[in-house]
């Protein structure tokens, strides 16, 4: 008896082993799992609509994709800190807003003046649950609330007409080079994507923002001034959202007090669908990235069946839940 049971081992074993090495693979490198998704995604949506089948409009998706992956780059690191930034879709239409309403003063100032919406925000936000101790859904909701109010006042007591977006910013939104290359891509969001993956690897910032939302309490025995590391987490959070809303502004050409309104919960569900915890000390940016464009192409699949708006926040979230369902099974979630 004892004889026969290592048989019978053998004859299943490869099949097993292979199972299993594939599932090891997967949790230890969990971006291949997204890959596998969103290569799937994207056939889909190329059968559904041959149009996507070009150059072109792979060129296009991923040109969108790097707003939502910006904007996604600082509340993938405010959820690692076990945190949420509920503010960056407020502070990226503020920043795109007066950005183009300062254009006249040339793009460059405008640009600095964006930027600068999204520093002042990310301090009070970082100041507000770094220091006072504010729990930060409640601090990032307020602020996203009167960043829009102001903004809506702003617009108001304005005399110059409607805002115009600078040029060089609208060759950044919309531009390419070689023809396929997204500007934004290659100049903003290329260079942000290594500088926070390895930023969080590497760097004494990155691994406290991961220590922190790990174990605050031991962050702060060991001697890490987590205020500090919260500061600067909203800090880039809200300097990234205002990087993302001027590109928005000039993907769209135009600007409006809503301009970024769609993509709050889409910041989550790129950090999340990419790894990320919502409960903090676990995740990555690399993922991030393959969930901006996970969800970049869903959006348009969404489209091309000329989904209505109902229908589309009900498939929409359905196919978000299913998307985490099955990154979480082919990188060895339960």
């Amino acid at each position: 008896m004892s004889a026969s049971a290592p048989v019978s081992a053998s004859r299943v074993e490869p099949g097993g082993s292979r199972l299993e090495e594939l599932q090891r693979r997967l949790s230890d490198q969990p971006v291949y799992a997204l890959a596998v998704i969103l290569v799937i995604l994207f056939a889909i949506l190329a059968i559904a609509s041959p149009g996507y089948r070009s150059l072109h409009s792979v060129s296009s998706t991923v040109q969108l994709a790097a707003i939502l992956g910006i904007m996604a780059g600082g509340q993938t690191l405010v959820l690692l800190t076990a945190g949420v930034d509920l503010s960056v879709a407020s502070v990226a239409s503020a920043a795109a807003y007066v950005m183009a309403q300062n254009s006249s003063h040339g793009a460059a100032t405008a640009i600095v003046i964006g930027l600068g919406i999204g520093l002042l925000a990310g301090l009070v936000n970082g100041i507000g649950v770094g220091i006072f101790g504010v729990q930060p859904l409640i601090m990032t909701l307020g602020i996203g609330g009167i960043a829009g109010g102001m903004l809506l006042v702003y617009s108001q007591a304005e005399t110059n007409g409607a805002p115009v977006v600078p040029q060089p910013v609208y060759e950044l939104g919309t531009g390419t080079v070689l023809r396929y290359i997204p500007l934004d891509v290659l100049i903003v969001w290329l260079p942000l994507s290594v500088i926070l993956i390895l930023g969080l690897k590497y760097s004494g910032l990155g691994r406290a923002i991961v220590a922190v939302g790990d174990n605050p309490v031991a962050c702060r025995l060991a001697g890490v001034r987590t205020w500090q590391v919260l500061l600067a987490t909203y800090v880039i959070s809200g300097l990234l959202s205002a990087t993302a809303g001027i590109i928005l502004g000039g993907n769209n050409n135009a600007v409006d007090l809503q301009l970024a309104s769609s993509y709050l919960l889409l910041t989550v569900a790129a950090a999340v669908i990419g790894g990320t915890s919502v409960f903090g000390g676990s995740g990555g940016y690399a993922g991030t990235i393959f969930g901006a464009l996970i969800l970049t192409v869903l959006d348009a699949f969404l489209t091309v069946i000329n989904a209505s708006e109902a229908a589309r926040q009900m498939l929409y979230g359905a196919l978000i839940l299913l998307l985490a369902w099955l990154y979480a099974r082919l990188s060895g979630g339960a």
